[in-house]
């Protein structure tokens, strides 16, 4: 990490306060209940069987952490920040402990690039419960968790983890959707059914869109879920190119993602430890595997399995996804560029109107998003970015500059996953191997006259 830097530019410092307390001078205020809202029934599916303090505390960092991340813009001339955090919790002693500040200090400078530091008072006021309802209980001997969202990637390793372990896996949803939370006949309904939190900006402006920190708040919901499950492994539902690609593959000079990669992972275990003395361990069943590989074995397994086509990929807001009303996916940053490969490379198919660019094989960008739709221009940097990523991704193992990172990534793999280095080389290798076949063959069905095609390098391999 650099060293910290004293211009103001780079300076966040948010005061968590309830909603009526003064902050110090030069101190943005982040109000409990305005800012930071908490939603009673996600909150009290998180605590079914006890109120724990320690995890409404630990809940209430993530909203604020995330809040930290996005109230200010990077500076143009540099990644990181210095991003100062005060937060009042119920047991300051706890959280002040060498060993817990330590490693979420380090788990979130490698996360987000940024430098942190989170100082912990006492609270004045201690936090009502939340009012208990009718849960159905984990079983007693649950196995593990997966955090669940609308993603591909979610949908298809969990039902295929399912399979495998059906109801000892407990889902933790990740989104705000209630047309997946399940009650029984009896009306009890599924624990952990919704992130517990919103953030708002109340007078501020969210102004930073890079959301680096979502990986803390995935990977400490699941860990909480786990710890009051008392389960001891979350698996992560990302296939090889959705959590090694940003890290392998990072876009311009931006700090390296590691939302979703094991990294960052096994730092996350080593502060859930400290902070709650219980071991989690985060698995990636999918990981030297491509997300075209998975979709391929999630549908070959089963006729519910159509429901792939009810995802979402999409990292754009929805303001600039929308024809006539009607809301889209864009089709063409990476994470939908990277669905449609995979979609492709599983041999399937989606209808056109699933996205905002409907026609890829199309000889312009204009031309191939949909009627009537204005905001083309904007779009088009999305658009490259995407491209280019899973371009430079399918060259990566036969490039003679990379090859230090890759040996570099397989130690880090190594050290995180801990295998035998050759084994993690190994898996990265094969990833990369089946990653550049399926672009390489999704390029030759969009195409050399494709908008795609003419802005990458692997598409004109097969002109020769």
């Amino acid at each position: 990490m650099p060293k910290r830097c004293e211009d103001d530019e780079s300076a966040i410092r948010v005061a968590v306060v309830d909603s009526d307390a003064r902050s110090r001078p030069g101190w943005i205020k982040c109000r409990i209940e305005e800012n930071l809202r908490f939603s009673a029934e996600p909150l009290a599916s998180y605590f079914f069987a006890k109120w724990d303090p320690l995890v409404f505390d630990a809940l209430l960092l993530a909203a604020a952490v995330e809040f930290c991340d996005r109230i200010k813009r990077r500076p143009s001339f540099q990644w990181s920040r210095d991003i100062e955090l005060r937060i009042p919790v119920h047991s300051p002693a706890v959280w002040k402990q060498r060993d817990v500040t330590e490693s979420l200090h380090d788990a979130l400078e490698f996360l987000t690039g940024d430098r942190w530091r989170v100082e912990f008072a006492e609270r004045k006021n201690a936090i009502n419960p939340p009012r208990q309802g009718l849960f159905n209980l984990p079983p007693a001997e649950s196995l593990a968790i997966i955090p669940f969202s609308e993603g591909l990637d979610s949908r298809a390793v969990a039902g295929l983890m399912s399979r495998e372990f059906s109801d000892r896996l407990i889902r933790v949803r990740l989104g705000t959707k209630s047309d997946d939370r399940p009650s029984d006949s009896s009306g009890r309904r599924s624990p952990f059914a919704g992130v517990p939190y919103y953030v708002r900006r109340g007078e501020h402006r969210f102004v930073e869109s890079s959301a680096r920190s979502r990986g803390f708040k995935f990977a400490l919901l699941s860990g909480l879920a786990a710890y009051m499950a008392k389960a001891d492994r979350v698996f992560v539902p990302e296939s090889g190119q959705g959590a090694l690609g940003p890290s392998l593959a990072p876009v311009g000079q931006a700090y390296e993602d590691y939302r979703n990669h094991p990294a960052f992972t096994a730092k996350m275990s080593v502060f859930l430890k400290s902070l709650l003395g219980h071991d989690v361990r985060f698995e990636f069943p999918r990981l030297w595997f491509t997300k075209g590989e998975t979709l391929l074995k999630y549908v070959s397994g089963s006729a519910q399995a159509a429901d792939w086509k009810e995802t979402r990929s999409c990292w754009q807001d929805n303001r600039y996804v929308s024809v006539n009303g009607h809301r889209r996916q864009c089709g063409i940053c990476a994470a939908c560029m990277l669905r449609r490969l995979s979609v492709h490379a599983a041999g399937l198919s989606e209808a056109p109107e699933t996205y905002i660019w409907e026609d890829l094989r199309a000889g312009s960008f204009e031309d191939g998003a949909a009627a009537g739709f204005k905001k083309i221009a904007a779009q088009r940097n999305y658009a490259i970015a995407g491209a280019l990523h899973l371009d430079h991704l399918a060259g990566l193992r036969q490039s003679r500059i990379h090859a230090p990172a890759l040996e570099s990534t397989a130690r880090q793999l190594a050290r995180s996953l801990e295998l035998p280095q050759h084994e993690a080389r190994a898996g990265i290798e094969r990833m990369l191997i089946q990653h550049e076949k399926e672009w390489k063959d999704f390029m030759e069905f969009l195409g050399l006259d494709s908008f795609v095609s003419r802005w990458t390098e692997r598409a004109y391999d097969h002109a020769a």
